[in-house]
This record gives structure tokens, C-alpha cells and sequence, in this order.
């Protein structure tokens, strides 16, 4: 039997993170190579991709990088089976990567709406049901879907004050969506080993947001403050390892306490 430190390895594992190269994604992709795991970055910008993985490298981190359009099905079947080619399999999947178009229901047109679609629920369903395809052939894998906490509850349009900044409407529905389609996939996949889970962050600071934003934001956190570049590490790592081996179907709020109230 394992030890409690050695569940939380994934070592020998191969991960693909989607949008990998992003806000979120590269501390993704860093955890997973800590933990153990070889991580493809998924990108549509590859050079992004590929500056990232030649930082993570120097580091000694098994990390290389691909270049991904999640609007086009031939690009999602293509690297699957780029991955499945190079390394023999997939164990991890993390669907990471966000389009974004347009503003309130007023302001965004169809054009935007659908642009944002063929990516956040489209490219969704392709890569979990390529990745998904392979992880059947395994009898095992991991799906971690990184939704959001204007998923769970409606937006708090006060706290953006005068800053300009806003909640888009594509945005509720696409991370909401994404939600119960885990709770779906989990059901769904659990017959051949695969779990499936869902992680929620709160807002991640990134130096560039107004100070009132900012005021207006930490004063709603139980906790006090934004995410910083260390809190989802975590929260993907147990997901992905053989801690969570007994989890699926789970949203897991990473959010300072946000949902909370």
C-alpha cells in the first residue's frame, strides 16, 4: 500500500492540458510535471507553448508542446493521436482552455456568441470523446474540467464599479454547462475506470486588474484576496492522483470562499 505522500504521485503519467500556455494552464501544466506526469501544453498559439516548455524543461520537468484549434474536429483528433504516437497514451486530460467573445446579452452578437461555443462546448465534447476514446482502451484515466465559479452563481455586476470590466454572457452558460456535463461524463466513463471531475476557481489576481476591482472583489472573499499562482496547483494534483481514486462527479469550488455565502 502506498503512502499518504506517494497517492499524490503521478509518476509515469501522461497529461494533456488544453489552453496550457494560458492564465491558468501553465500553472497547471507545472503542477502535473511536479507531480510526476510527462504534460503536453495544448495551445492554438504553439510558440507560447513551446517558450513554456522549454522553461519547464530547463527545470527538469518532462513538458512538450502542441499545437491544438479546439473549433476544428481534424485539429482535436489529430493531436490525439499526435500523443498517442509519441508517448503511447493518455491518462490525464485537463480541459482548460477558454474562447472568449462579446459582452452582455445586449452587446454580443450571434457571431460571438457562436465563436465562443464552437470552442467552450464544442471543443469540449471532441476532446473528451477522443481522450475519452483511448482512456477506454487503458480501462483507466482522469478528466479534470476547469469551470468557474460564475458557473455555480449568478455575477455580482457591482463589483466592477466603474472599471468598464464586466461578466460576458457566454460566459455563465459555457462554464455552467460544463458542470453538469461532468457530472454526465462521470457517470457515463465510470464503467471503464475513467473519473471525472470539475474545479471552480475564483478570480486569480494577475497585476493587471483596476484597484477598484480589486477593492470591490476581496471585500466579498471570506478569505480576503484573489487566487494567486499557487492555489489550483493543488487542487489539480489530487484530482489527477490516486488520492482521489474514490471522487467523481465532483465541483470543487476553489474560490477563497466565494460560493460559500
Amino acid at each position: 500500500m502506498a503512502s499518504v505522500s506517494e497517492s499524490f504521485r503521478i509518476d509515469g503519467s501522461v497529461a494533456v492540458v488544453t489552453g496550457g500556455a494560458g492564465l491558468y494552464g501553465q500553472h497547471i501544466v507545472r503542477a502535473l510535471a511536479e507531480a510526476g506526469a510527462h504534460v503536453a501544453i495544448a495551445s492554438r498559439d504553439r510558440a507560447a507553448g513551446a517558450v513554456l516548455a522549454e522553461e519547464l524543461a530547463g527545470q527538469g520537468l518532462s513538458v512538450s508542446a502542441h499545437r491544438l484549434d479546439l473549433a476544428a474536429e481534424e485539429s482535436v483528433v489529430g493531436l490525439t493521436q499526435e500523443i498517442i504516437e509519441a508517448f503511447g497514451r493518455i491518462d490525464i486530460l485537463v480541459n482548460n482552455a477558454v474562447a472568449r467573445a462579446g459582452s452582455d446579452p445586449q452587446r454580443t452578437s450571434v457571431e460571438q456568441w457562436e465563436a465562443t461555443s464552437r470552442v467552450n462546448s464544442r471543443g469540449l465534447f471532441l476532446m473528451t470523446r477522443e481522450c475519452g476514446a483511448r482512456m477506454i482502451d487503458q480501462g483507466a484515466g482522469v478528466m479534470i474540467n476547469i469551470s468557474s465559479i460564475y458557473g455555480m452563481v449568478g455575477p455580482e455586476f457591482a463589483i466592477y464599479g466603474g472599471t468598464g470590466m464586466t461578466m460576458p454572457a457566454f460566459y455563465a452558460y459555457d462554464k455552467g454547462g460544463m458542470i453538469n456535463f461532468t457530472r454526465y461524463a462521470a457517470c457515463f466513463y465510470a464503467p471503464h475506470g475513467i473519473r471525472v471531475n470539475c474545479i471552480s476557481p475564483g478570480g486569480l489576481a494577475d497585476g493587471s486588474q483596476p484597484e477598484e476591482f480589486l477593492r470591490n472583489y476581496v471585500s466579498r472573499v471570506p478569505l480576503g484576496r484573489l487566487a494567486g499562482t499557487e492555489d489550483i496547483k493543488g487542487a489539480v494534483v489530487f484530482l489527477a492522483s490516486p488520492a482521489a481514486a474514490y471522487i467523481t462527479g465532483v465541483n470543487l469550488p476553489v474560490d477563497g470562499g466565494w460560493t460559500a455565502r
